[in-house]
């Protein structure tokens, strides 16, 4: 009878905090590559002279996979092990693949000269995390109630948060003692840890835990399986080109530019211009994020469920405007670590309140018989907007210098933030119930 209980217990259908507490923990996973690869990689780079066009190329490479997967999101609703649930088989092979080119990655010991080598290493390992991202936002799509969103975006970028803090953290540190292979192998080390734990509960009653375990797919999973392409690219295709889903789409694009364009940009600023060291770079970039990742957990679903969605994105996009408009105007102040630090502690904690701020967003444009997919979609938009970030980055040498990123960043925040302001996008369904009955009783209100 214990066992039962303590069996049903790590069943995600079943158990709100595991799914809250499950979506938190693989964000945290993903985050890491992500810390690796797009902040302590690039500051290593900096530091020991690496031009921005050499920086600006493998953080293009390691971002291009994250523009690209919308393509995952159709292989996924196609094809899965059902026995193991929707996306748990995908979840765990993509955290196989990512160990084994970390592993390769530290065999191979790239030296700051070898762009190629290491934007092809970065590529690699972060194609398999967004395969992993997509398993995990389908799941997320899949498992969680309307009242959960809110709290479930915070949970979920307050994990990714936390985790690219942590790696970006010990991995400046660690390469700056010992080395690019040792902080692969610390990396692969974490995510062989999360795979353990993702072997320990299953998505819902009576599947697998692991492929050669007993257990048998869900009825809920066999119902709505699509096993053919063309229902599924004909039903996320109607639902993607409704007129609202058109005009959401650059809100996306816009927030990604400015994760990738800061990405990049914080290491060189920091090298260049204040004089700080990796592990110095790294550091603080992981103090951001630790701050970052409280912030959403805490205040950000918190705002999402008081003030709504909309509001929200409007106020944290137009205090990115701002920060363009200060950190442009205010290039000759760059030397001084003060300002240096006040950028980076605005920045990240910002990106990532503006991204849980505009996900409760993003899933209810989603048409239930593609969520999975067209949320995928949404996603890879706001991808793509990272690697046009990194991408106009190393392009700034042409664009005037370094201080152009934040141009180019405010113009994709103001178009976002124009379209906010705008565009009727979707509320919560509570919001169209009071709507309604507000109209009732107007219609019924004596003369």
């Amino acid at each position: 009878m214990a066992s039962a209980a303590s069996g049903n217990s790590m069943i995600l259908e079943n158990n709100q905090r595991l799914r809250l507490f499950t979506l938190f923990i693989l964000y945290v996973g993903q985050g890491m590559p992500i810390g690796l690869f797009w902040f302590a990689i690039p500051a290593w780079m900096a530091v020991n002279g690496a031009p921005a066009a050499d920086v600006g190329s493998v953080a293009a490479l390691t971002a291009l996979p994250w523009s690209l997967k919308l393509v995952n999101g159709f292989i996924m609703d196609r094809y899965t092990f059902l026995p193991m649930g929707r996306r748990r088989a995908w979840i765990l092979g993509a955290q196989i693949v990512m160990i084994a080119f970390l592993v390769i990655g530290a065999l191979v010991d790239p030296a700051v000269t070898d762009v190629a080598i290491l934007g092809g290493i970065g590529f690699a390992v972060n194609m398999a995390t967004t395969f992993q991202d997509v398993a995990v936002d389908g799941l997320a799509v899949d498992i969680m109630t309307e009242d959960e969103r809110a709290r479930g975006s915070g949970m979920m970028f307050g994990g990714q948060a936390i985790g690219i803090a942590a790696a970006t953290a010990i991995c400046g540190f660690v390469i700056e003692d010992f080395g690019a292979p040792a902080a692969f192998l610390i990396v692969s080390a974490l995510i062989f840890a999360l795979c353990i734990y993702i072997a320990s509960f299953r998505e819902r009653s009576g599947e697998r835990s692991l492929p050669w375990s007993t257990g048998q797919a869900h009825e809920r999973n066999l119902a709505i399986q699509l096993d053919a392409w063309w229902p599924l690219l004909k039903a996320t295709f109607n639902s993607m080109r409704r007129l609202v889903s058109l005009l959401w789409i650059p809100c996306l694009f816009g927030r990604g530019v400015l994760y990738g364009g800061f990405t990049g940009a914080t290491p060189l600023i920091g090298a260049n211009y204040a004089g700080w060291d990796t592990s110095e770079i790294s550091s603080l970039t992981a103090t951001a994020g630790l701050l970052a990742g409280v912030l959403c957990i805490t205040l950000g679903g918190w705002l999402g469920d008081k003030f709504g969605a909309k509001r929200i994105g409007i106020m944290w996009i137009a205090s990115g405007i701002a920060l363009c408009a200060v950190m442009y105007l205010g290039v000759g102040y760059w030397s001084n670590s003060a300002v240096f630090m006040a950028f980076v502690y605005f920045w990240i904690p910002l990106d990532m309140l503006i991204t849980v701020a505009l996900l409760p967003i993003s899933m209810r444009l989603c048409d239930p018989t593609v969520a999975a997919t067209q949320f995928t979609i949404y996603m890879a938009v706001s991808n793509f907007g990272i690697s046009f970030g990194a991408f106009m980055l190393g392009k700034t040498d042409a664009l005037g210098g370094l201080p152009s990123i934040f141009i180019i960043v405010g113009t994709g925040l103001s178009v976002a933030l124009a379209l906010l302001l705008t565009v009727k996008y979707p509320r919560r369904p509570e919001y169209y119930e009071i709507q309604k009955r507000r109209e009732i009783l107007a219609a019924h209100k004596p003369a």
